[in-house]
């Protein structure tokens, strides 16, 4: 089914584009998003998500602190852009294999791999993006719109995240580790 899907967003999907310009939309929606400063209902859900999260994520992130600090604040973030959370511990994992100080050969940085140009676009250029919380406002953010730009559309949305609209490798890869290792029932 999934993969039925991802073909039929293929057929539908406009052809990538050959490089990437900062679009001025975006850049005044994480100026606003990144000025902005919780995500449970209540303390029972909170007790829920972060034991099934943290006992998913023990294999990754060995330390009990940093493991539920990193869940908390990806919760907090991806609820504050209205992104599932798991959805977003899944675009992690492919990401940087939830390294955050991961750093890739074009310069995208931390556990969501932000692209370091964005700190200017929005007049931010002291913000960390290898601090956990402004990389994970960023990452939800970038994320965010692209999905309301492609009209709740995950597999562009996600292309458009990494830069390849009109490839379904990297939106396969994040669906399918959401599917297999991350998907909550009503999350």
């Amino acid at each position: 089914m999934l993969r039925l899907f991802i073909i039929l967003s293929l057929i539908f999907s406009l052809p990538a584009h050959a490089a990437q310009e900062v679009d001025p939309e975006l850049r005044d929606y994480l100026r606003t998003e990144i000025a902005n400063a919780d995500s449970f209902v209540d303390r029972f859900d909170a007790e829920v998500w972060l034991v099934d999260m943290s006992s998913r994520l023990k294999r990754y992130m060995k330390d009990d602190k940093t493991r539920i600090s990193f869940l908390r604040n990806v919760h907090a973030e991806a609820t504050r852009a209205n992104l599932p959370p798991e959805l977003v511990i899944a675009l992690i994992q492919v990401e940087s294999a939830f390294k955050q100080f991961a750093v890739s050969n074009v310069g995208a940085q931390g556990f969501m791999q932000v692209m370091p140009f964005w700190k200017k676009e929005i007049g931010r250029s002291d913000d960390n993006l290898m601090a956990m919380q402004t990389n994970l406002r960023y990452g939800c953010a970038i994320l965010s719109f692209y999905l309301k730009k492609e009209k709740g559309d995950w597999i562009r949305a996600l292309a458009r995240y990494n830069g390849s609209l009109g490839r379904l490798k990297y939106p396969e890869k994040v669906l399918v580790a959401w599917d297999k290792h991350w998907y909550v029932k009503n999350s």
